[in-house]
Formats: C-alpha cells, structure tokens, sequence
C-alpha cells in the first residue's frame, strides 16, 4: 500500500497516452513506486521530458496511435494494470477533425478493452471527464446524477463508460473516473486549462480574459490526480471494481479563479470580460471517493498558480504564449497539416 515509502513491484502497468499533461507526471511516479511501465503514445507533443528516464530498464516508451490495433494487442503483453489516458483532449481539438476525434476518443475504447481481457490484464483504469454531467444546478453533482454531455467529446467519453463497467468482474477489476479540470505545472504542460491560461496571461501579459465569468469549474491540481491513479493501483480491488469516482477539490467560477490568480500573481493585472459560448457550469462532489476509499485533495487552485508561477520563474515554460507544445488545438492543426 501506498504510504510514502517506494513501492517495490513487480507489476506492469501500460499507461496509454502517457506523454501527455497527466502521464508526464505520472510515469515518474509510477516508476518511483516500483512499477515497470509502459507507455503508449503518439508522441505528439515530444518525449524529451522524459529523458532523465529513459535508461531506467523499467521504462518502455513505445510509439503507436491507439487505432493500431494489432501494435496495442502486442504492447499488452506481460501487462498487468491499464491507465487509459489517451484521447483528443479538450472540445476545440476535437472540433477540428471529429472523424479522428471519433475514432480515437471512442471506436479505439472496445478493441483496447477486448485486448486487455485477452491479455489478461487484471486491473483497467479509465479516465473519462466530469465534463459529461454538462450543465448542472446542483451544488455538489455525485456519480448518480444524469450525464448530459453538451459536445462529441463529452458524449463519447460518457459512451465508453458502460463498455468497460460492463466487462468487470472478479479477474478483471475496472474503475472509471470523472475528474475535474487539471491544473498547476507538469514537464509536459498544457497552457489551454483554465487556471493554467489564466496564469500563463497573468505572468507574461500582465492581462487576463475572461471569458462569461458566472459558470462554474471543478479543478484537481496535476498531483492530486497522480495521487489517485496510484491509489487506485494498489487499493483493494473489491472496493473499486465496477466503480466510479469524481475527483475534484476546489469548485469555483471563472471569476472566482481571476481573483485567485490576480491576488497570488499581483495587484496591477488588468482584466478584459468577454462573452461565451462555451455553458459549462457544474460543481462536482468527491465525497465518495473519500468516504469509499479515503482519498481526498491535498493541493488547491491556489497551490497551482503558485507552482506554474515558480516553473516560470525558474524558465522552465519557455515561448509559453506561442509554442504549441502547450496548447492541444495549435499542436493538433500541425499533426493534421503534416498528415
């Protein structure tokens, strides 16, 4: 069990999209734990922040695109616990080729789990969104609520839900989770969440957009998320299997996040409103997680601003207003260019 201590382990976990913003600083830990782990990803984004890594034996990085499925069916060997991270990430990267967004999102799902069970993975870990309960009114929104997914990538997230709970049992633990929107510093950041973009703006342009204001946002910093994904490893499977779990912490409206953002990162910021399109607006409740397994948050919003303001401070988030490296949609349009 988890108790700060490394794990030694002789397990192998495959870690599908393991180079993206959460996998970057996962596998790390994962690794610290005693894991032998195996990444799957397209490598999109890059794999250098990987290279203090990469002559660890336990480390596997292999290159493939989730609609491979003859190259997943072969990286699925000798594994014993999937983390199913990989996905088009965020509506507007989606938006701009739904064909792919489609079948990587959601047609690639049932072939992955069928080859998981063939391979005899014992432990299949699902990261779908608490974007799929779409608009709510309530203030603390639980598992049982109605999912309303308002976009394709919602609606396909909420879709392969069922495909893997289905398939639980006792030789084959699943466990969905919906989590909140990430943030704070990652070595494979993302600039294109949030609290994240209004950090970024806050810092090199000393100006902030807000867009609408009033909807509201859960958000889980990038460590709470790592915390859990390693919780959920070594839990006892009866606890977890067929389950799932918001994970969440601070539930706070954009408006909220500017304040959070200006009062950390400074008084002279100024402040643009603009409308939106974009309705979104739910509150989500992790009571569950914490009454069924005792996990709760450790790290707020306000930790998140303030650990992206030291990475910049230390120039670890180089170009971060036009590197695409940092924002899925400007990295997307370039791989669909060059396909």
């Amino acid at each position: 069990m988890l108790n700060g201590d490394i794990l030694i382990s002789q397990k192998t976990v495959l870690v599908t999209g393991g180079a993206g913003y959460v996998g970057s600083a996962l596998i790390p830990k994962l690794l610290n734990f005693g894991y032998k782990v195996k990444v799957l990803d397209t490598f999109w984004y890059g794999d250098d922040f990987f290279e203090p890594y990469k002559k660890n034996p336990n480390l596997n990085l292999i290159e493939c695109d989730i609609r491979n499925s003859n190259k997943v069916n072969e990286s699925l060997r000798n594994v014993n616990y999937v983390i199913h991270l990989a996905c088009i990430s965020n509506d507007p990267s989606y938006d701009l080729n739904p064909k792919i967004g489609e079948e990587i999102n959601f047609k690639s799902f049932e072939p992955l789990v069928k080859s998981s069970i063939k391979n005899g993975v014992e432990r299949f870990i699902y990261a779908s969104s608490s974007s799929v309960y779409g608009v709510k009114t309530e203030e603390n929104v639980t598992e049982n609520l109605k999912l309303e997914p308002l976009t394709d990538y919602s609606r396909f997230k909420a879709m392969c839900e069922p495909i893997i709970l289905q398939e639980s049992n006792e030789n084959f633990v699943t466990t969905v989770v919906r989590p909140a929107t990430i943030c704070g510093y990652a070595p494979r950041q993302r600039l294109d969440l949030a609290v994240n973009i209004l950090t970024n703006h806050a810092i090199n342009k000393r100006e902030i957009t807000i867009h609408g204001g009033e909807q509201y946002r859960p958000n889980l910093h990038v460590e709470d998320m790592c915390r859990a994904y390693l919780k959920l490893l070594e839990e006892n499977p009866e606890k977890i299997n067929g389950e799932i779990f918001n994970i969440g912490t601070d539930n706070l409206s954009i408006n909220q996040i500017a304040t959070l953002v200006k009062n950390i990162i400074g008084d002279d910021i100024s402040t643009k409103i603009e409308p939106t399109v974009d309705n979104r607006s739910y509150r989500v409740s992790s009571k569950y997680i914490f009454d069924k397994l005792g996990f709760k948050a450790d790290f707020t919003v306000s930790d998140a601003i303030k650990d992206l303001s030291l990475a910049f401070t230390k120039g670890l988030l180089p170009n971060s207003l036009s590197d695409s490296k940092y924002f899925n949609i400007k990295r997307m349009k370039e791989v669909l260019e060059n396909e």
